[in-house]
């Protein structure tokens, strides 16, 4: 068992808090767009793109995962309506759909391509929703259900919003390996992967999958559907769609392709 002592607060001005949460969410946001930059230096993107993207994700992903949270604990927030603007609640799925919206709005505006640009931000931010687990282990939300084996966490510090002294399953490491391991399959994938927008509904699935599975394990869920919580309502309802479109997007590529094949033939002969 691994007890976890560390307090989720780094340090106060006054009644001002800054956590460990809010320090790993900010070092995901820079590490997905260092990624993403290196990526659209691959793929002939504007940089000015990411950094234009980075900020109209991190507003749209902010405010998604805010939402979403609400929504989640609607029965809470009904009873503390004062504790709507306090953003000490944030859901990961909000913050992707969030982030996904603000990504489509921009390629609207600017005209360019959602699926490049899909696939350019994917590793950067199966990345980033690593990083971000951190910050919950740290934290202690995202905390698992009981668990007597040897691979539980134990929290400590009373600041942990994990039940104190209880050994729970360290859901928050299983999120972390699942997403590094992701990553290093999207970058290995990254190249060879076709066609446009693949990549992007590859990282979808397969994080969709993980979170389903691990979200089996956590102590904080609520039933929201099926007797499942929302996230895992959602996880289902992503992999359903994102294996469509990735089906979609395959059969058209080769009926593209198919045509030009048949012209060059006809060219040899």
């Amino acid at each position: 068992m691994l007890d976890i002592d560390l307090n989720p607060i780094l340090f106060t001005f006054g009644t001002f808090e800054i956590r460990w949460y809010g320090v790993m969410v900010t070092m995901a946001v820079i590490v997905l767009i260092g990624i993403s930059l290196l990526e659209a230096k691959r793929r002939n993107i504007p940089q000015d793109t990411i950094w234009d993207i980075g900020l109209w994700g991190v507003v749209g992903g902010i405010v998604g995962a805010r939402l979403l949270h609400i929504i989640d604990k609607w029965e809470y927030y009904i009873n503390h309506p004062e504790q709507l603007l306090n953003f000490a609640g944030l859901a990961v799925w909000g913050a992707v759909l969030g982030g996904a919206v603000a990504m489509l709005i921009y390629c609207l505006v600017k005209k360019m391509s959602f699926w490049k640009l899909g696939d350019t931000v994917a590793p950067g931010a199966i990345m980033a929703q690593a990083i971000g687990r951190v910050g919950c282990l740290v934290n202690g939300c995202c905390y698992g259900a009981v668990c007597e084996l040897p691979i539980s966490v134990i929290y400590l510090n009373p600041n942990s919003y994990a039940p104190h002294g209880v050994p729970v399953y360290p859901t928050q490491i299983f999120h972390i390996v699942w997403n590094v391991i992701g990553f290093v399959f999207l970058w290995l994938i990254r190249k060879k992967i076709k066609p446009e927008g693949a990549l992007f509904l590859v990282w979808l699935i397969y994080f969709s999958l993980g979170d389903f599975a691990i979200r089996f394990f956590r102590g904080d869920a609520t039933p929201f559907m099926f007797n499942l919580p929302e996230a895992q309502v959602i996880d289902i309802a992503v992999v359903v769609v994102a294996a469509v479109m990735l089906v979609v997007l395959v059969i058209r590529d080769k009926k593209a392709v198919r045509p030009v094949e048949v012209v060059e033939a006809s060219k040899s002969e």
